[in-house]
Parts: structure tokens; sequence; C-alpha cells
């Protein structure tokens, strides 16, 4: 370091947190801001700085000024200055400074944000190899306000999402009849009964509430964050990536301190009130969305805490693009014929369906996951990243159904923006509109003892906090807890980047796709298509063998018929459930056929296999899964050429389906024509097959290229004899449903004939002319239903269907609070619960009639 003419040249990097200065280089430290422009030319001599601090005197009402001296020269020059701030008695958002310069700026800079995108590339600071230098980092005190505002969203999501896609609404169906198969992600984890089960859901819903008011916020989220994995756990067949995010999100709230604006706590705390959050906060929201921890040099001073938010949002995005670079996505294989929806309507004017399904949807898709995070991230570029996004959770939410994640996306998406936001927004808020709305600024926020504080942000060692009593200041040398929440926040990002890759440990989960479903973040990537379920007992005991609803005990769910695992503890769940009907000794073996992707129908078990008594285990490959028949791939656009084929001439009355099918040498499929189906036929498309009719005991050995009819209402069997798998088709005519179509249309036409004098008389000669016609009922229901969608039309449908729908909800949000409060009501009164429910039943179905 030099000085040239009174000017003080710092050669040591700009970012550098060395606070360690000596006393005679007190003024040739590292300026930085206010301190380096107010005291670079002061000289390398101890002086006794006066402070002044304005703090609010409660007991006379009025601002009084206090007189602080300090004489400790190692404080840096330039700190001399006077402040003067008034605090606020508003909700949460009100708090004390002791002084501009003794504060860190609230927020990170905009210039340097600006500049996040290049802290990808230095993930270390260049004089920052040592752990303290990360620590700092980390642990740099931010303004907690964009924490605060995502904190009460997040809150208000949970409330609905308990109602709804946690099931609260509908727990006494799920979890009231214990034949009821369950599948837990350990099986010792198990649902409690009903009555206890309602009151977790009034736990979960009452925490999602405390959340969203920052009431009681240290108990709510623990509460929450347990009843929400408990219930997520309970159930592996309503898995999903965004139930999983979802749970994440509880876990960081937990250990985040989000409420320290526009909370309740903080307005009956003022301790807490409006105080620096750590910067890991907003570090693991953002990597949970988006994948990467940055470490800018330029930042490291101003370390925030929703940098650990901002990050795992990354990974949500960057993750999910990875994932999408799976050819079956590039090629336009995993989601067909979603160019039909409404929201593709504008790309439909200058391009095709199908290039809207391959051009939009999955290379669209796939740029904006790999790139929006980075968009988001770039203070110029954010804006653009923010409409990307937003319209593109806008469009999911009409498109599927997947509950809250639309607009969870687009409330943790504003933790990317600059963490004053909400104080610049409230501010443009008139003063008299701002009942519940805090209305203090980033100058006003306190220091924070989970912050790591530079020596030339301290100016005293104690202040005056906001009740007139003495507070500690948060010190400048990291402590353990620093380091240890530091050490969670890299290892926490690290965990999750892992994760998503971890299917080489978690062997027993892999089916045709690998991992575990539900956190490896490849949605929508693979598209399942179930062709025919079978499942088969035999009485070990009576050497009989029967045939089972596949659905029967699964509450009408077909998801497990995809995952092994799952298999396995369906079979378990049998074996119990027929124990019921004197069957205690039993075989159970599954023939599940399954398409990925648009591919060949093909089974995904051995069906020779004995489930119950099959291996499995989590860390080990699974031998009785039948492995994916790869090699045909390439004739998913032939099985699209012979689908049009087959149906070039289809009409409204002619109704033809095709179906495609692979099979392994040395198996059969054995199938049912049904009686409607009387144009049935085989095509041989690749090996060798025999199809035996049993209905008359005759074998056809069938080549490539060769075909044959089958009968309806017979069964038949088909064996792979080649050597390589073998692929057939099937086209199945519906003759039922052509006949009834015919009927409908002679039906309509002699309804047209009636004019509008003698209408009436017409209806009925017709409607006595089709008395004896047993689909006369399905006559008029085709046409009522038709009435009713003209007239909606006609009537402009949108405002009653806006009502239908608001509702709905209301009858759905009344029904969960009726029984979470009579599960209450009953555990206090000692009353039973299933005469409440049974009560509740019989005045819904009153009500309904």
């Amino acid at each position: 370091m030099d000085t040239d003419n009174g000017k003080v040249t710092n050669n040591r990097p700009q970012n550098s947190l060395d606070t360690d200065v000596d006393e005679n280089d007190q003024n040739e430290t590292n300026g930085r801001g206010e301190g380096l422009r107010n005291g670079r030319n002061r000289g390398k001599e101890s002086v006794a700085y006066k402070r002044k601090i304005y703090l609010n005197n409660k007991s006379g009402g009025a601002d009084t000024q206090t007189s602080v001296t300090d004489s400790n020269p190692r404080v840096e020059a330039g700190l001399e200055h006077q402040t003067e701030t008034t605090a606020s008695p508003n909700l949460a958002g009100s708090g004390k400074r002791i002084d501009a310069a003794a504060n860190v700026q609230c927020g990170v800079d905009r210039k340097q944000e600006a500049d996040n995108l290049w802290g990808i590339l230095r993930l270390l600071p260049v004089d920052g190899t040592t752990w303290d230098t990360v620590v700092r980092f980390l642990c740099q005190p931010t303004d907690p306000a964009l924490l605060g505002v995502c904190r009460v969203l997040f809150g208000l999501l949970m409330m609905i999402d308990t109602i709804e896609e946690r099931g609260m609404s509908t727990a006494d169906i799920r979890f009231g009849d214990p034949t009821q198969c369950q599948f837990p992600l350990i099986n010792l984890l198990q649902p409690l009964p009903l009555q206890w089960m309602y009151i977790v859901y009034m736990a979960l819903l009452i925490a999602s509430t405390g959340i969203m008011l920052g009431l009681a916020y240290r108990v709510c989220c623990p509460v929450f964050m347990c009843c929400y994995w408990y219930i997520l756990l309970l159930d592996k067949t309503r898995w999903n990536n965004h139930s999983y995010l979802f749970g994440i999100f509880s876990l960081l709230f937990t250990i985040t301190d989000a409420n320290r604006y526009w909370s309740l706590d903080a307005l009956i705390n003022p301790r807490i009130r409006n105080t620096h959050v750590p910067k890991w906060n907003y570090i693991l929201f953002r990597a949970q969305a988006s994948g990467f921890l940055l470490i800018k040099q330029s930042s490291l001073k101003n370390y925030d805490q929703s940098f650990c938010i901002r990050e795992n949002i990354f990974l949500v995005y960057f993750i999910a693009g990875l994932k999408k670079l799976d050819l079956d996505w590039v090629m336009g294989y995993s989601m067909m014929d979603l160019s039909h929806h409404w929201v593709f309507t504008p790309f439909k004017y200058f391009l095709t369906p199908t290039q809207v399904d391959v051009f939009i949807v999955h290379l669209g898709g796939l740029v904006i996951d790999l790139f929006v995070g980075f968009l988001l991230l770039h203070e110029k570029l954010r804006p653009v990243g923010l409409l990307i996004s937003s319209t593109f959770h806008l469009m999911n939410s009409q498109m599927f159904s997947i509950g809250m994640f639309p607009y969870g996306m687009l409330t943790m998406q504003l933790i990317f923006c600059n963490q004053d936001l909400p104080r610049r927004l409230f501010s443009s808020i008139p003063p008299s509109l701002r009942m519940f709305i805090p209305d203090s600024t980033a100058d006003d926020c306190l220091p924070s003892y989970h912050c790591v504080y530079t020596k030339d942000h301290i100016k005293s060692d104690t202040f005056v906090g906001c009740s007139g009593l003495d507070v500690q200041l948060p010190t400048s040398q990291p402590n353990k807890r620093h380091k240890l929440v530091s050490a969670f926040t890299l290892g926490f990002i690290a965990w999750q980047c892992f994760l998503p890759y971890s299917h080489g440990i978690t062997k027993g989960y892999n089916s045709w796709t690998n991992g575990m479903y539900g956190y490896s973040w490849d949605m929508m990537v693979h598209s399942w298509d179930i062709q025919h379920i079978r499942v088969t007992f035999k009485d070990k005991d009576t050497n009989q063998s029967g045939y089972l609803d596949p659905m029967v005990w699964s509450h009408g769910s077909g998801r497990w018929s995809g995952h092994v695992d799952m298999i396995k503890q369906y079979a378990h769940c049998i074996e119990r459930n027929l124990k019921a009907y004197n069957i205690n000794n039993v075989e159970l073996y599954f023939d599940i056929w399954r398409s990925l992707n648009q591919r060949f129908q093909q089974r995904i078990v051995d069906p020779r296999v004995d489930v119950l008594q099959a291996e499995w285990n989590p860390f080990k490959t699974v031998s009785w899964l039948m492995p994916l028949i790869v090699n045909k791939t390439q004739w998913r656009q032939k099985m699209y050429d012979l689908d049009d084929s087959m149906n070039q001439n289809r009409t409204e009355v002619n109704y033809t389906t095709t179906v495609f099918v692979a099979d392994f040498p040395g198996l059969n499929l054995e199938n049912y024509v049904h009686k409607d189906f009387d144009n049935t036929s085989l095509h041989v498309l690749e090996g060798q097959v025999i199809v035996e009719r049993i209905d008359i005991e005759k074998n056809l050995t069938l080549a490539a290229g060769e075909h044959t009819q089958i009968p309806a209402d017979t069964y038949h069997k088909v064996h792979t004899v080649s050597s390589i798998p073998s692929s057939y088709m099937y086209t199945f005519v519906n003759s039922s449903d052509i006949k009834f179509m015919e009927r409908l249309a002679k039906f309509q036409d002699d309804l047209a004939k009636s004019d509008t004098e003698n209408k009436s008389l017409v209806v009925n000669q017709t409607l006595e002319k089709y008395s004896q016609d047993p689909y006369l009922p399905h006559y008029k229901n085709v046409l009522l239903q038709a009435k009713l969608v003209e007239d909606g039309k006609d009537k402009g449908s949108l405002l009653d269907s806006f009502k239908s729908f608001l509702y709905m909800k209301y009858k759905i949000f009344r029904r969960s609070l009726r029984l979470g409060y009579g599960s209450v009501y009953c555990l206090v009164t000692n009353s039973s619960f299933y005469d409440y429910l049974n009560s509740t039943y019989i005045k819904e179905t009153l009500k309904n009639s």
C-alpha cells in the first residue's frame, strides 16, 4: 500500500475481508463505501470519534439525541458522520439504526448483483481459499424484507396445499378404510387412526397459518415440516417433484430467519424486528431452484441469507434442464399432442401442431430450464427471466393438475430480486392504505448476532436498542455457530446436486428410469401408458388360482405398477387382505404392460416370478425387472405412420384403435378380445410368433409381415418363438360404438325434421318411435350434454364457471375444516369420531339430494 499526495492506494483485492488492521495502518485499510470516501485523507493518528445516534424516546414520545464517545483507534477512518432516524411503530417493519456506516448495506449492491453471472466461474474468492473467508461471506448481513414476503406467500400457499393436494378434504376416504394399501417409504411408517390423521392435518393447517402470519414462527415451522414430511412419506403413489420441493422449502424456512420482517413475532418482540439476516438464507433458496453456490469477489462483503433460497431454486430449473437432455425429450416423444391445449393457440398461427410439440413444448422447455436460472441471477437480464419464468408457470397451471407448484414457483422466484424490493414496492402505496404494511426503510435494519460484521461496520461495543435496553453488538469474528451453518449450507447444496444422480446407490428403486421418483427433477421427461395389468393369485393349500382386480386395494391408482418397490409392497398388502377370505398361503404373479414415451407396450416385471418370494433390496439391482426394449426405439415413427395408414379414412362413426406390443422370447401374452370388437386383426412387425386360438384349439405361426383375424369374445395367446424380441400390432374396430353413433345420427335427423309450428308433436312421435331402443337414454344424455355446452357458450359461461369453481373450493375448505374440527372436538369430549363422521355423511347426502 502506498500513499501519494495524501491519497491512499490499496493494492489488495477489493473484496478482502481482512479486518485485523494495525493501529498504525488504520487509514490505509481497504476502504468500503462511505468509510473510504470519507476517511482516505485522515492520516495515521488515533482519533476519538464523536458519533451521534438518534433514538426514539418512548417515555417522552419525541426524538432525543444521545451522544456516544468512542476513542477506539481501531475503528476505521471515515465513520465519523451523523445520521438521524426515527423508529417506525408499524408491523414488523420498524427498527433503530445505530449509524449509517455502522450498518452493512441491506441487500446486495445492484452493480454487484449485475455481476452475479461471473460468480459461476469463480467458486472461490481470489484470496478466500481459507475457510474463514467463506464463513464471512456466507454470514454477511442482508435485508430481511424479501425473505419475509416470501414467507408470507409460502405460508398462504401451504394453507391451500394442505386442504387440496395433501388431501385433508378426502383424508377419510384415503385413510378410513384399513384394507386399502399404503405405499410408505419405510414399511414401519404407517397411518395413524383416522381421527389422529385429521389432528395431524389440523396441526399442518395451523402451522402453515402461523408461518404466513409470522406468529410463533420457531414453533410453527418445525411442526409444519414434521407433519408435511410424515404425510408425504406415507404414500409414494402421491410423490412428485414439487411436493418434495415444498418439503425442502419447509426445512429451509425452519432454519432461516424469515420472521424478521412483516411478522407478528417481530411486532411482539422488538429485538428481532427488522434485524439483518445472514446471506446463507437467500443462498439456500436460490440454490434449490437454480443449482449453484455463487461466491463472487465483489459480493463477499454483502452476504445475504436469501442466497441459500436462491441457489436451491436454481437447482430446480437447472437440473430439470439437464434431465431434459434425454434423447426422448429432445426428439419430442415425452409429451405428445400437448399442442392441442388452448395455451398454445398463439403459436399455431405460424406453426403446425407437430412443430409446436417439438419446438415449443420440448425444445423450448429444455432451453427455459437450462438458462432461466442464469437470467434470474443477472441483474440486467432478470426482468426477461422473470417474464419467461412467470409465463412458463402460468401455462403449466392451466395445462396440468399440479396443485400449488406453479404459484409456489411464481412466489419463490422473487427471491432472485434485490432484497429491498418489498420496501420499494410498499413505499409506493399511499400511507393511508398501509394498514398492515411495514413502512421502514433499509437503513432501519438492526444488527443480528446471526451475522458476521466487519470491524469497519461496528462503531461501539453496545448500542441502545428499540426497547431502551443495552444490546450486545454481534461479533466481527466467526464463532462456532457461524462455521456450523456455513458448513451446512455448502453441504446441503452439494447434497441436493448429488441426490438427483444417486441412482447408482439406490438401485432397488430403478426401473426403466433411473433414480427414485420425486426428487430427481425429471419433470415430465417420462410419460407412461398402462395397457394391461393382470394379478394372478394361487392358493398353495388348495392349488386353486384366480384373478384379482388390480386396483381393488390401491385407491384406484395404478401408479404402483411402474415401480418395483411398490409392486412388492402391494403384493404383501394383497396377501394380508386375502387372509380375510381364508386364503392364508398364497402366491402372487403380476403381468404388467406399460409403454414409456410412445414405445411398444411391454412387460415391466417377469410374470413367472412369485413377487411375495422375490428378493428386493433398495441397494441391489432387481433381478425380476424386465429391461426396456431399446433396440426397437426407432420403430416409433413407423408406428405413427402405421397408425395413420390404418385410420386415414376415420370418421365420426369409424373408430379404429391400434396397440403396438413387444415381448421377450419364451414368453406369451394371453389376451381377451371384447365382444364389441368384432373386427380385430394381429399384424407381426418383427420376429416370429405362434398365435394359440384357445376357442378352437388351433395354433398359427406368423412371421414378420403376416397377419391374422382374431374373433370377438374369445381368448388367445401370442407366444414369442424367435430368438429376438417380437413386435406386433393389434387393430381393433369397435362395432358397438359404430352402431351407436349411426343410430344417434338417425335419431338426430328425425328430431331435426320438426319445425317451429309442430315441434312438440314431432318430438313426441320420435320418442315414441325409439321407445323400444335400449340406447334411447344414452341418446338423450348425449344431446343434453351438447345442449348444455352450447348454452354455456351462448351465455358467456366464463363467469358462471368461475362462480362454480369458487363454490367448489368453498365446499372443499368447509368439509376439511368441519372434519378437522370434529377430530379435535371428539378428542376433547371423549366422544366417537366415527359417529361424528356418520352424521356428517348424512348431512352431505341430504344436502346433495
